[in-house]
């Protein structure tokens, strides 16, 4: 186990697949890095946008900003992050919020590895 393996015990596997990743792009790493900035760019307001809708009991807007995120991390295959989007998704249209919090925190935490990941490409 490496030395990032052990401060992250989150498996890096879970957290993008990076061959996956390439793979969408045709192979292309510099097109990938510059996917994967506009990604870390924008994900803090597409999280805002799934915290508002929380907060403010929106179940349509939750399934609406939820499933467009869960878009957005599916194309680095992070799975953690793309399962907690999908929980949050169907909450939404399921118009049952009321635990949605606890997953708001999954998903936070996942994207913040998920960044992490990306900013190293």
């Amino acid at each position: 186990m490496s030395q990032r393996e052990k401060m992250n015990p989150q498996a890096p596997e879970n957290v993008l697949d990076r061959q996956l990743a390439l793979s969408r792009v045709g192979g292309d790493k510099q097109l990938l890095r510059e996917i994967a900035v506009l990604f870390i760019q924008e994900c803090p307001r597409a999280f805002a946008q799934i915290q508002e809708a929380i907060a403010c009991g929106d179940a349509a807007k939750l399934e609406n900003a939820a499933h467009a995120l869960k878009g957005s991390v599916a194309n680095f295959g992070a799975r953690n992050a793309v399962e907690a989007a999908f929980r949050l998704e169907q909450m939404g249209r399921a118009n049952e919020i009321k635990d949605a919090e606890e997953m708001l925190g999954k998903l936070e935490s996942a994207l913040s590895a998920v960044c992490a990941e990306l900013a190293s490409l």
